[in-house]
């Protein structure tokens, strides 16, 4: 279990409001259907917000699970063989998989950031450079409120995308998420459009035949000598 450091002052006034929008029994949707995605070999995380920020903060269970919805020869991601475990290097392969969940089709703001996965930019109560070395270490105060809501409705948009798109790649329950709402563009042939010109023409009326003949504008004007 990684060691969580303390929040200070208005960082944990943020990362308690946070701490709020998480789902606890979206984490459970989401954990079955990473494993039926992915298979019994990517494991299952502890219960509860922590757990799941470790199992998916290395970036490689996220790796496997986008590279499931594509066929094989197209997968997107490369996955090291020995998970990584400096910062950085975990940081580059989450951010590898951001970029092909935004591919596949997730909008950018259903996607979560990079440090929403960590403690700090790093896994303690420090803050760590881009090397995966110990920076200042007050720069946790501003990147310790880690948004694991943000990552839970990043995998909520991937698996509504999968489910919607029904190519073959997706694995486990469908009802587990909301089809995405489709566009449907109608096609018309040329005679249609001009048929429907005419129809708009004769909602707004025709002047063709019209005459004033037979009208007239009050009592004619008398002229007195």
């Amino acid at each position: 279990m990684a060691n969580k450091g303390p929040a200070y002052g208005m960082s944990r006034d943020v990362q308690s409001k946070i701490e709020k929008k998480y789902d606890d029994e979206l984490e459970d949707r989401l954990v079955e259907w990473i494993v039926a995605q992915c298979g019994a070999a990517v494991g299952r995380p502890e219960r509860g917000r922590l757990g799941f920020q470790v199992w998916l903060k290395n970036g490689i269970v996220l790796s496997r699970l986008v590279n499931s919805l594509y066929p094989d020869g197209s997968k997107p991601v490369k996955i090291p063989d020995a998970p990584p475990t400096m910062v950085f290097k975990q940081m580059e392969q989450i951010a590898q998989f951001l970029k092909a969940a935004e591919d596949y089709g997730v909008v950018k703001t259903d996607i979560f950031q990079t440090v929403d996965l960590f403690e700090g930019a790093g896994g303690g109560s420090r803050g760590w450079g881009s090397q995966g070395c110990c920076a200042c270490p007050h720069a946790s105060l501003s990147l310790a409120a880690k948004d694991m809501a943000a990552v839970q409705r990043t995998l909520m948009a991937l698996g509504s995308l999968a489910v919607t798109k029904n190519d073959g790649n997706y694995h486990g329950d469908p009802n587990w998420f909301m089809k995405k709402a489709q566009e449907h563009k109608r096609e018309f042939t040329e005679s249609q459009l001009k048929e429907g010109k005419n129809i708009i023409g004769l909602q707004m009326g025709t002047n063709k035949g019209a005459s004033q003949a037979g009208m007239s504008y009050g009592r004619p004007r008398q002229i007195i000598s």
